[in-house]
This record gives structure tokens, sequence and C-alpha cells, in this order.
């Protein structure tokens, strides 16, 4: 019966993101200069997208005759089969999600722009409407999907593929929307803002479309697919764990997926802005969801049977969600002393801007780390392994909520960008300013939000590799020894590999970037009267140059994540593999968290001088804040997040391997 539960209200999440959209749609999206521009940054996304989708296809369909006849399972005769079917409906899940949230974001922007003609509260609703229908999208796919697979085959371990399909699509659209986002920006920025001294958005940038289509490929398509295929992974990795105790126990974590739909539809209508308080409303409709989802988890875990200790563990979920949130945004709010301090340092130039950023972004993996020990800590003596799948489940109820709040970034962001160039009144622009600022943080600690699932959702499959491997061997349990020669040499390799790809990732951030900035530049020299605002730019090649490089750039650090995992099993063995798991799940953590925190707090210290401190724009401080703002730049939107699927594709992986790793290399 709860099975079928959750299938509909996976329905429903669906029904409702279908629901919003269309009421989105019918709002007016402004005059024809404002859909012009709505329109170039609608075709050059879904442009994108689509070229990114039939790339990743062929790697899919590679992947897919692999798994598919390549796999072998004691206690399953079709074992192969039923993991390369979940793998395709995994992957095309994911991929779904990702066009119905961009598909919506690019046409919210210019009716959030136009709503702002009425006043904050009617912009601040399209917006956060457009973010509600990717995240609605994300957590129903998500649920349906998982529960309906385990409906037919009543068995979590035969649900793995779904997973990797999800991880796959996810750690594709955040390597390559990253690199498209961040090429586009850092371009923008050196030569827009430092050399030609324009403003943010301004229509003269020949990058500026390329900009504007990168907030949506990277913050909206990359985000959804990222916390996907976390939803997915932690669903799975909890049932799977849940299979050693029972049926019911197996159950419960699909339980509290769709407790957290009912909880997100209810938290949306309570985001109502009063005077600019837009982050407090925005916090308002995440509390109201996380109290709905504690009540409502305990009449779950009371009726199905299962105990207080559990229940526990799901407030030890929330506990975790909210506490990241509150230290996530303390260092890169400009409220705060961490991007203050950067501010002050750009004073002496980009040297001490870039020493105390980097001072920052190390600084802010200490307390993250401390909540993720102690909330495994108390989830384990509860409940043990178990325990900590279903804190981290509690966590992913919010899901929902949480891409909805990122999703509402690009959505103000592009708003700002087409007010700006449409030429809309100075106070149309103050409420896109006013959300779009807002958006920045959001962004931000929605970002520490999806590092710190994703950490403990790849110590649930780790968990989960781990029974498994004792599942098809004599063993009775599974001990990683560090006296084991194997197990230290997979800790040194999975501790390098997120270094190794966050290295990939970056470059080719400045690889196209440099294509951008020399084509802008070009553009500039060759083009006359671009400068006076007589000469339209040519913001197709910028948009070209960036999609082609996204798309040639993903495929290395995306092999990495594949073959890395099966190459260690296969030639090392098992223990190894199980520390290339552990070593890649603690400095994958770690590492993202400097880069996301200290990127977000470089980019909130520039916003601070362009409020007017230090001299505002223009003065040598914002230079420096510039500097800061671009090294900035792919940390926190490339690699940083796309170490989120890295840790998750390698953990899943080898659960889907372990058997065929076993049996090369038996215990």
């Amino acid at each position: 019966m709860l099975v079928e539960l959750a299938i509909g209200l996976g329905l429903l999440a669906i029904a409702c993101a279908g629901y919003l959209a269309m009421s989105i749609i019918r709002q007016d999206p402004g005059d024809k200069k404002m859909v012009e521009i709505s329109n170039a940054i609608k075709e050059g996304a879904m442009a994108y997208l689509n070229r990114q989708y039939k790339t990743v296809a062929i790697f899919a369909v590679i992947l897919a005759i692999i798994l598919g006849v390549g796999l072998k399972h004691p206690e399953y005769k079709n074992y192969s089969f039923y993991i390369a079917m979940g793998f395709i409906v995994g992957s095309a899940f994911s991929a779904l999600a990702g066009y119905i949230g961009m598909n919506v974001t690019v046409r919210a922007n210019t009716r959030v722009a136009n709503a702002a003609k009425k006043g904050l509260n009617e912009a601040l609703k399209i917006a956060f409407r457009g973010g509600a229908v990717t995240g609605l999208s994300v957590v129903g796919l998500g649920l349906f999907g998982v529960s309906v697979f385990y409906a037919t085959f009543k068995d979590p371990i035969l649900i793995t593929g779904f997973a990797f399909g999800a991880c796959l699509i996810s750690l594709f659209a955040r390597i390559g929307g990253g690199i498209y986002t961040k090429a586009a920006d850092v371009g923008a920025d050196l030569v827009g803002k430092v050399e030609a001294g324009i403003p943010e958005d301004d229509p003269r940038n020949p990058a500026v479309i390329a900009d504007n289509v990168g907030d949506n490929v990277g913050d909206c398509a990359g985000m959804g697919a990222d916390l996907f295929e976390t939803y997915a992974v932690t669903a799975i990795g909890a049932m799977i764990l849940g299979s050693f105790y029972g049926e019911k126990y197996v159950i419960y974590p699909l339980a509290l997926g769709a407790v957290g739909i009912i909880a997100t539809i209810f938290g949306i209508p309570f985001v109502r802005a009063k005077g600019h308080g837009i982050m407090k409303a925005l916090y308002q409709g995440l509390i109201a969801s996380g109290v709905f989802s504690a009540l409502l988890f305990y009449i779950v875990t009371k009726n199905m049977g299962l105990g207080t200790n559990l229940y526990i563990c799901t407030l030890v979920g929330l506990a975790i969600t909210f506490v990241i949130f509150m230290i996530t945004e303390y260092y890169t709010s400009k409220s705060f002393r961490p991007v203050k301090s950067i501010a002050e340092a750009s004073q002496t130039g980009a040297a001490t801007n870039l020493i105390t950023g980097l001072a920052v972004g190390l600084e802010s993996t200490a307390l993250p780390a401390l909540v993720i020990c102690i909330g495994i800590l108390i989830a384990y003596h509860f409940a043990q392994l178990y325990g900590i799948a279903i804190a981290v489940m509690a966590m992913l109820s919010l899901t929902g909520m949480i891409v909805t709040l990122d999703s509402y970034g690009p959505i103000t962001d592009n708003a700002g960008g087409i007010a700006e160039m449409a030429g809309l009144p100075e106070e149309v622009r103050e409420i896109t300013d006013a959300l779009d600022a807002v958006g920045n943080t959001t962004k931000a600690v929605t970002k520490g939000f999806a590092i710190g699932s994703a950490a403990l959702a790849a110590l649930t499959f780790f968990a989960a590799y781990t029974q498994e491997l004792v599942r098809v061997s004599p063993k009775e349990t599974m001990i990683f020894d560090l006296g084991n020669p194997y197990v230290l040499i997979g800790l040194f390799i999975g501790g390098m590999i997120p270094f190794l790809f966050s290295s990939l990732a970056i470059r080719a951030v400045g690889k196209a970037a440099f294509e951008v900035v020399n084509e802008v530049r070009r553009q500039f020299r060759e083009i006359k009267g671009i400068m006076e605002g007589l000469a339209k730019p040519e913001y197709g090649k910028c948009v070209d140059i960036v999609t082609r490089a996204a798309l040639r750039e993903m495929t290395l650090p995306g092999l990495l994540a594949v073959i890395s995992p099966i190459a260690v099993g296969f030639i090392l063995g098992p223990y190894a593999l199980g520390g290339l798991l552990v070593g890649s799940i603690v400095t994958g953590f770690l590492l993202a968290l400097q880069m996301a925190n200290g990127g977000a707090a470089w980019d909130n210290g520039k916003k601070f001088i362009e409020e007017g401190k230090y001299g505002g724009k223009g003065s040598e401080a914002h230079k420096a804040a510039v500097v800061g703002d671009t090294v900035g730049d792919p940390l926190k939107d490339t690699a940083g997040p796309a170490i989120n699927p890295l840790i998750k594709v390698m953990n899943t992986l080898a659960l889907i391997f372990a058997t065929a790793i076993v049996a090369l290399h038996p215990l």
C-alpha cells in the first residue's frame, strides 16, 4: 500500500509542476524587446541542452550494452538485463527533469522582469514558482521511478542501474553546464567589466547572452540533475540496507520521500515577501516544509511500527540540513565577517583578495565536517548504518524545496539581465536587483546542502557495497583494515581523484574563457559602433564557442569518473576499491566545500564593494574583487558541484560490479 502511495505522490508532484508551469506561461512576458532577449536565451539554452543530451546518449548506449551483457549475479538470472533497463530509465528520467525545468526557467525570466513593474511580491511569486517546477519535477520523477522499479522487482539491489543512470546524466550536466556557464561568465567579466568598464548584463557585451544562457544550464539543469541522482542514490542505498531487516525497512525510505513531497507542496504558499525581506520569505517556505516533514515523519514512523529511534534519525537529518544552511550562509553572505574580510582585503590589490578568499574557503570546511560527524555519530547510535541512511533520506525529503531555491537564482539573474538590456525603468531594475542579490545566496546555500547530502549519500552506497560483498562471499563481515596494502593504495588513489578531476574541469573553463575573451575583444575592435550602441554584437559567436568547448571538455573528466572505480576494482580487487571509495568521499567532500564556499564568498565580496563600499564600482578595490570573483567562478560553479556526482558515480559502479569483482578476486 505504501509503495502505491509513493507512486501516486510522485505523479502528484509531476502534476503540480505541470500546473505551476502553465500558470507561469500564462503570465505577460512583456514588450517586444524583452521577449526578443528572452527568446535568445531560451534558444541558446535549449540548443545546448539538446546537444549535450545527444553527446551523452553515445556514452549511455555504450554503457547500456556493457551492463546488458557483462554482469552476472549468483542470485539473479537476469541481473544484467535489470541493471541495464534501470540504467536507461534512470538516464531518461534525469534528462527529463532537467529538460522540464529548463523549459520553464527560460520562460519565467522575462515574466519576472515584467511582473516587477507591479511590485516585488508579484515578481517573487513567479520566480519562486518557476523554480518550484524544477523542484517538484526532480522529486516527482525520482520517487516515481524508484517506487515503480521496486514494485516491479521487489529487491532494491536490482534498482541500482536506475541510480547509475541518474548519476551519469548528473555528472555530464554538472561538468558540461559548469564549463559553459563559467567560461561565458569569466569572458564577459574580464573584457566587459575590467577592460571596457561597462556594467554586467550590458547589451553591448558580445558575451552577455552566453552568460545568461549559462546561468540556466549550470544552476538549473545542473543542480536539478545533481539532486535527482542524490535522491535516487540515497533512497536505493537506504532500501538495500533496510533489506537486511525486513520489508517495512525497505519501504520506509520511500514513505519518507512521499511525505516530503506533501511537505514541499504545503511549503510553497508560505513564500511571501513583506517589504524587501526576500531571503526571509524564501526561508519561510523552507522552514514550513521542514516542520511539516517532521510532523509527517512521526505519523509515518508510528503507523509503520518502527519505533522512536528511527524517528530521531529523521530529525537528525533535518537538523543537519538547517545547520549546514546557516553555516554556508555565514561564509557566503555579504552580511557576515568572511565576505566582508575579502572585500576589505581587496583595497590592497588582487593578491590580498585571493589570499583572503582562499583562507575563507579553507576555513569554511571545518564546521560542516563537524556537523556531518556529529550527525553520523547520533544516527549510528540510534540505528547503526541504517540510521545514517534514514537521516540522509530525511535530508533529501526537502529536495523539492532546495531545488526550488536554487532554480530561483538563474530566473532572477536572467530577469535582471533582461531588465538591463531592455532598458526598463530604474524602479523595475531595483526590484530585479534585490531578487538577484538573494539568488546569489540561495545558490550558495543550496550548493552546501548538495555537497553535504552527496557525501552522506555516497557513504550510504559504500555501506551497501560492503553488505553486497558479504552477501556474495563466504565472509560474515567485511573489514577494510589499514594494515592491508590494497586498502591503503585505494585510499590514496581515491583521495587523488577529486583533485585530478577538479584540475581537468577548471582547466577546461580557462581554455574556453580564453577563446571567449579573444572573441569579445575582436568584436569590440572590428565592429564599429558597439560601444556607442549603434551596432549589435554577434552574440551567437560566443554562444557557439562555449557550447562547443563544454561538449568537448566534459568528456575526459567523465571518463575518469567511470573508468577509475572499474579499473581499480578489477585490477586490484574489492579491498582496494573500498579504499578508493572512502578516499574519494573524504577528500571530495572537503574539496567541494572549499571551492563552492570560497567561490561564493569571492562573488559576494565583489558585490559588497559594488554597493558603494571601499570606493564602489570602478575603484581599484573593485577591480581586484572582479579578479577574485573570476578565479572563484570555476571553483563554485564547475569543479566544486561536479564532485558530487563524481563520488556517487564511483560508489554506484562499485555496487553494480561488486559481484563480478569478487568473482575475479575472491575474498
